[in-house]
Protein backbone atom coordinates (compact mmCIF):
# COMPACT_ATOMS: atom_id res chain seq x y z
CA UNK A 1 0.00 0.00 0.00
CA UNK A 2 1.58 3.31 -0.72
CA UNK A 3 1.31 6.25 1.50
CA UNK A 4 0.73 9.34 -0.11
CA UNK A 5 3.24 11.98 1.57
CA UNK A 6 2.32 15.93 1.77
CA UNK A 7 6.57 16.61 1.81
CA UNK A 8 7.01 19.48 -0.41
CA UNK A 9 9.14 18.19 -3.66
CA UNK A 10 12.46 20.52 -4.57
CA UNK A 11 10.12 22.61 -7.38
CA UNK A 12 8.05 23.17 -4.41
CA UNK A 13 10.71 24.00 -1.93
CA UNK A 14 12.59 26.48 -4.91
CA UNK A 15 9.06 28.64 -5.08
CA UNK A 16 9.01 29.27 -1.51
CA UNK A 17 12.30 30.79 -1.37
CA UNK A 18 12.16 32.60 -4.66
CA UNK A 19 8.33 33.86 -4.40
CA UNK A 20 7.88 33.96 -0.65
CA UNK A 21 9.59 35.82 2.20
CA UNK A 22 8.14 34.24 4.95
CA UNK A 23 10.58 31.26 5.61
CA UNK A 24 14.88 32.53 6.54
CA UNK A 25 15.47 31.41 3.15
CA UNK A 26 13.08 33.40 1.46
CA UNK A 27 14.40 36.60 3.39
CA UNK A 28 17.80 35.47 2.92
CA UNK A 29 17.17 35.23 -0.79
CA UNK A 30 15.64 38.27 -1.00
CA UNK A 31 18.64 40.38 0.55
CA UNK A 32 20.99 38.97 -1.77
CA UNK A 33 18.44 39.95 -4.75
CA UNK A 34 18.23 43.23 -3.13
CA UNK A 35 21.62 43.94 -3.28
CA UNK A 36 22.78 42.68 -6.26
CA UNK A 37 20.02 44.57 -8.13
CA UNK A 38 21.10 47.89 -5.85
CA UNK A 39 24.79 46.95 -6.89
CA UNK A 40 23.85 46.46 -11.05
CA UNK A 41 22.13 49.72 -10.51
CA UNK A 42 24.86 52.06 -9.00
CA UNK A 43 27.07 50.18 -11.80
CA UNK A 44 24.86 51.42 -14.57
CA UNK A 45 25.22 54.95 -12.89
CA UNK A 46 29.21 54.68 -12.80
CA UNK A 47 29.57 53.39 -16.13
CA UNK A 48 27.92 56.58 -17.83
CA UNK A 49 30.62 58.53 -16.16
CA UNK A 50 33.27 58.68 -19.17
CA UNK A 51 36.56 59.27 -16.81
CA UNK A 52 35.67 56.95 -14.58
CA UNK A 53 34.37 54.19 -16.65
CA UNK A 54 37.51 54.85 -19.02
CA UNK A 55 39.72 53.80 -15.78
CA UNK A 56 37.83 50.69 -14.51
CA UNK A 57 35.73 49.80 -17.91
CA UNK A 58 37.43 46.12 -17.17
CA UNK A 59 35.95 45.52 -13.58
CA UNK A 60 32.68 47.40 -14.96
CA UNK A 61 31.89 44.62 -17.74
CA UNK A 62 33.22 41.40 -15.31
CA UNK A 63 31.13 42.63 -12.30
CA UNK A 64 28.46 43.16 -15.21
CA UNK A 65 28.99 39.76 -16.43
CA UNK A 66 28.62 38.19 -13.24
CA UNK A 67 25.45 39.83 -12.52
CA UNK A 68 23.68 38.68 -15.39
CA UNK A 69 24.47 35.67 -15.15
CA UNK A 70 23.29 35.91 -11.50
CA UNK A 71 19.95 37.65 -12.97
CA UNK A 72 19.66 34.66 -15.58
CA UNK A 73 19.84 32.04 -13.21
CA UNK A 74 16.98 33.95 -11.56
CA UNK A 75 15.14 34.36 -13.96
CA UNK A 76 14.91 30.48 -15.08
CA UNK A 77 14.16 29.39 -11.53
CA UNK A 78 10.99 31.32 -11.15
CA UNK A 79 10.17 29.70 -14.34
CA UNK A 80 10.92 26.25 -13.42
CA UNK A 81 9.38 26.67 -9.54
CA UNK A 82 5.76 27.71 -10.99
CA UNK A 83 3.12 24.88 -12.78
CA UNK A 84 2.56 27.93 -15.30
CA UNK A 85 5.78 29.09 -16.67
CA UNK A 86 3.66 32.12 -19.19
CA UNK A 87 2.06 33.71 -15.97
CA UNK A 88 5.59 34.74 -14.75
CA UNK A 89 7.14 35.08 -18.59
CA UNK A 90 4.62 37.84 -19.31
CA UNK A 91 3.96 39.40 -16.20
CA UNK A 92 4.90 42.49 -15.07
CA UNK A 93 8.12 41.55 -13.33
CA UNK A 94 8.38 38.74 -15.93
CA UNK A 95 8.62 41.22 -18.83
CA UNK A 96 11.43 43.42 -16.49
CA UNK A 97 13.26 40.57 -15.60
CA UNK A 98 13.95 39.88 -19.15
CA UNK A 99 14.59 43.29 -20.59
CA UNK A 100 17.15 44.04 -17.60
CA UNK A 101 18.99 40.70 -18.29
CA UNK A 102 19.22 40.61 -22.27
CA UNK A 103 21.17 43.69 -22.72
CA UNK A 104 24.65 41.92 -22.01
CA UNK A 105 23.60 39.34 -24.16
CA UNK A 106 22.81 41.15 -27.57
CA UNK A 107 26.11 43.20 -26.58
CA UNK A 108 28.01 40.15 -28.14
CA UNK A 109 26.15 39.11 -30.79
CA UNK A 110 26.13 42.81 -31.97
CA UNK A 111 29.78 43.78 -31.45
CA UNK A 112 31.22 45.92 -34.14
CA UNK A 113 29.89 47.44 -36.92
CA UNK A 114 28.80 51.25 -37.37
CA UNK A 115 25.80 50.88 -38.16
CA UNK A 116 25.03 49.16 -34.93
CA UNK A 117 26.18 51.95 -33.09
CA UNK A 118 22.53 53.11 -31.91
CA UNK A 119 22.27 49.31 -30.32
CA UNK A 120 24.46 50.50 -27.69
CA UNK A 121 21.29 52.28 -26.09
CA UNK A 122 20.28 49.12 -25.19
CA UNK A 123 22.64 48.88 -22.74
CA UNK A 124 20.23 51.64 -20.66
CA UNK A 125 17.99 48.66 -20.52
CA UNK A 126 19.67 47.66 -17.27
CA UNK A 127 17.94 50.19 -16.03
CA UNK A 128 14.55 48.17 -15.92
CA UNK A 129 16.41 46.95 -12.83
CA UNK A 130 15.29 49.49 -10.59
CA UNK A 131 11.89 48.71 -10.74
CA UNK A 132 12.92 45.02 -9.19
CA UNK A 133 12.86 47.02 -6.15
CA UNK A 134 9.09 47.49 -5.94
CA UNK A 135 8.96 43.56 -4.73
CA UNK A 136 10.54 44.57 -1.83
CA UNK A 137 8.02 47.50 -0.84
CA UNK A 138 5.04 45.73 0.94
CA UNK A 139 3.30 48.85 1.47
CA UNK A 140 3.39 49.98 -2.44
CA UNK A 141 -0.23 47.87 -2.60
CA UNK A 142 -2.12 49.78 -0.39
CA UNK A 143 -0.70 53.00 -2.01
CA UNK A 144 -1.64 51.71 -5.22
CA UNK A 145 -5.36 50.76 -4.18
CA UNK A 146 -5.08 54.74 -2.45
CA UNK A 147 -4.36 56.41 -5.85
CA UNK A 148 -6.65 53.92 -7.55
CA UNK A 149 -9.93 55.38 -5.73
CA UNK A 150 -8.53 58.81 -5.65
CA UNK A 151 -8.09 58.79 -9.41
CA UNK A 152 -11.47 60.54 -10.04
CA UNK A 153 -10.85 63.19 -7.81
CA UNK A 154 -7.43 63.85 -8.91
CA UNK A 155 -8.07 64.06 -12.31
CA UNK A 156 -10.98 66.56 -11.95
CA UNK A 157 -8.44 69.07 -10.17
CA UNK A 158 -6.02 68.68 -12.42
CA UNK A 159 -8.82 69.85 -14.85
CA UNK A 160 -9.36 72.42 -12.74
CA UNK A 161 -5.77 73.02 -12.57
CA UNK A 162 -5.47 73.41 -16.46
CA UNK A 163 -8.45 75.86 -16.44
CA UNK A 164 -6.80 78.24 -13.90
CA UNK A 165 -3.37 78.28 -15.83
CA UNK A 166 -5.17 79.29 -19.55
CA UNK A 167 -7.44 81.86 -17.51
CA UNK A 168 -4.33 83.10 -16.11
CA UNK A 169 -2.52 82.99 -19.05
CA UNK A 170 -4.36 84.90 -21.03
CA UNK A 171 -4.53 87.79 -18.35
CA UNK A 172 -1.04 87.92 -18.42
CA UNK A 173 -0.68 87.97 -21.94
CA UNK A 174 -3.33 90.95 -22.15
CA UNK A 175 -1.63 92.34 -19.14
CA UNK A 176 2.32 91.62 -20.37
CA UNK A 177 2.14 91.31 -24.48
CA UNK A 178 4.01 93.79 -26.17
CA UNK A 179 6.32 94.84 -22.65
CA UNK A 180 9.43 92.78 -24.01
CA UNK A 181 8.73 90.53 -20.63
CA UNK A 182 8.48 87.55 -23.10
CA UNK A 183 4.77 87.28 -23.12
CA UNK A 184 4.56 87.00 -26.87
CA UNK A 185 1.99 84.55 -26.97
CA UNK A 186 -0.98 83.01 -24.99
CA UNK A 187 0.40 79.70 -25.08
CA UNK A 188 3.54 80.88 -23.57
CA UNK A 189 2.01 82.80 -21.22
CA UNK A 190 -0.24 79.81 -19.97
CA UNK A 191 3.41 77.43 -20.11
CA UNK A 192 4.30 80.73 -17.53
CA UNK A 193 1.53 80.29 -15.20
CA UNK A 194 2.02 76.70 -15.09
CA UNK A 195 5.68 76.64 -14.04
CA UNK A 196 4.71 79.70 -11.47
CA UNK A 197 1.51 77.88 -10.44
CA UNK A 198 3.61 74.83 -9.31
CA UNK A 199 6.42 76.81 -8.04
CA UNK A 200 8.91 75.21 -10.37
CA UNK A 201 10.07 79.41 -11.53
CA UNK A 202 12.73 78.68 -14.33
CA UNK A 203 12.66 82.67 -14.45
CA UNK A 204 12.74 82.55 -18.46
CA UNK A 205 10.02 84.57 -18.25
CA UNK A 206 9.07 87.77 -15.93
CA UNK A 207 6.26 89.97 -15.40
CA UNK A 208 7.65 93.29 -15.64
CA UNK A 209 4.28 95.59 -14.74
CA UNK A 210 3.03 96.00 -11.30
CA UNK A 211 -0.10 94.82 -12.46
CA UNK A 212 1.78 91.68 -13.56
CA UNK A 213 3.91 91.21 -10.85
CA UNK A 214 0.62 91.44 -8.69
CA UNK A 215 -0.73 88.73 -10.19
CA UNK A 216 2.13 86.72 -10.11
CA UNK A 217 2.73 87.24 -6.44
CA UNK A 218 -0.73 85.75 -6.11
CA UNK A 219 -0.48 82.70 -8.48
CA UNK A 220 2.54 81.88 -5.98
CA UNK A 221 0.96 82.14 -3.25
CA UNK A 222 -2.01 79.88 -4.82
CA UNK A 223 0.33 77.24 -5.64
CA UNK A 224 1.19 76.12 -2.15
CA UNK A 225 -2.33 75.26 -1.71
CA UNK A 226 -2.89 73.65 -5.22
CA UNK A 227 0.31 71.13 -3.94
CA UNK A 228 -1.44 70.17 -1.03
CA UNK A 229 -5.09 69.24 -2.74
CA UNK A 230 -3.83 65.82 -4.36
CA UNK A 231 -1.75 65.07 -1.43
CA UNK A 232 -4.86 65.42 1.34
CA UNK A 233 -6.86 63.30 -1.19
CA UNK A 234 -4.84 60.33 -1.21
CA UNK A 235 -3.73 60.57 2.45
CA UNK A 236 -7.78 60.67 2.92
CA UNK A 237 -8.20 57.72 0.69
CA UNK A 238 -5.45 55.79 2.09
CA UNK A 239 -6.93 56.16 5.95
CA UNK A 240 -9.60 55.26 5.09
CA UNK A 241 -9.08 52.15 3.22
CA UNK A 242 -9.33 49.40 4.96
CA UNK A 243 -6.00 47.98 6.39
CA UNK A 244 -5.78 43.99 5.62
CA UNK A 245 -2.61 41.93 6.63
CA UNK A 246 -1.15 40.05 4.09
CA UNK A 247 1.70 37.77 3.87
CA UNK A 248 4.05 36.95 1.30
CA UNK A 249 2.58 33.67 0.21
CA UNK A 250 2.39 33.15 -3.46
CA UNK A 251 0.65 30.75 -5.66
CA UNK A 252 2.45 27.74 -7.34
CA UNK A 253 0.19 27.61 -9.86
CA UNK A 254 -1.11 30.94 -10.61
CA UNK A 255 1.57 33.09 -9.26
CA UNK A 256 -1.18 35.18 -7.37
CA UNK A 257 -0.16 36.94 -4.59
CA UNK A 258 -1.50 39.32 -1.81
CA UNK A 259 -3.25 36.63 0.29
CA UNK A 260 -4.40 37.14 3.49
CA UNK A 261 -1.99 35.74 6.72
CA UNK A 262 -4.45 33.28 7.27
CA UNK A 263 -5.15 31.64 4.23
CA UNK A 264 -4.85 28.49 3.51
CA UNK A 265 -5.71 28.41 -0.59
CA UNK A 266 -5.22 30.55 -3.33
CA UNK A 267 -7.93 33.17 -3.31
CA UNK A 268 -7.57 33.28 -7.60
CA UNK A 269 -7.52 29.68 -8.37
CA UNK A 270 -8.25 27.52 -5.38
CA UNK A 271 -4.67 25.53 -5.00
CA UNK A 272 -3.38 24.79 -1.46
CA UNK A 273 -0.89 27.43 -0.25
CA UNK A 274 2.36 26.76 1.24
CA UNK A 275 1.48 27.25 5.02
CA UNK A 276 -2.01 25.38 4.72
Amino acid sequence: MNIKTNKPNWKSKLHEIIYEADTPAGKLFDVVLLIFIIASIVLVMLESVTSINNKYSNFFNQAEWVITILFTLEYFARIISIKKPSEYIFSFYGVIDFLSTIPKYLAVFFVGGHALVALRALRLLRVFRILKLARFIGESNQLVKALKASRAKIAVFLFAVLIISIILGTVMYLIEGGQGSGFTSIPRSVYWAIVTLTTVGYGDIAPVTPLGQLIAAMIMIMGYGIIAIPTGIVTAEYVNSDTVHTSTQSCQYCSAEGHNDDANFCYECGHKLHNG
